[in-house]
């Protein structure tokens, strides 16, 4: 059976320090009651993004962006672009979706840590 908490504590702190605690406990998805209480037993406190998963999506962002400028160029109506094969547009579609795929699974991924937290 869970304890029900009927103690309270009372922390005198400045409008910036008030401010700052209640950020950090939006961001790490938790009332600033049990922000504070894990915070003082010297527990770990969520974080709401994982960093290393942040830096993954970027990358495949940015593989997203390239390919997309890739195919963009290649659909101009520049006469020298077009010796692009219809293989090779069929695989940077390939390539596309693949990326998204992992975009997906990133962000899947991200949501799941979050939720077991």
């Amino acid at each position: 059976m869970v304890q029900k908490r009927l103690l309270h504590l009372r922390v005198p702190v400045t409008l910036d320090e008030e401010q700052g605690i209640r950020t950090k406990a939006r961001d790490t998805g938790l009332s600033v009651a049990r922000y504070m209480r894990q915070v003082s037993l010297g527990y770990l406190v969520p974080s709401a993004i994982d960093n290393q998963q942040v830096e993954k999506l970027l990358k495949i962002n940015g593989d997203l962006g390239r390919v997309g400028g890739l195919l963009k160029m290649w659909l101009t109506n520049d006469v020298r672009l077009k010796i692009t094969s219809k293989a090779e547009i069929e695989a940077t579609l390939a390539t596309i979706r693949t990326t998204q795929n992992a975009m997906l699974d990133a962000i899947l991924e991200l949501r799941n840590r979050k939720s077991n937290t």
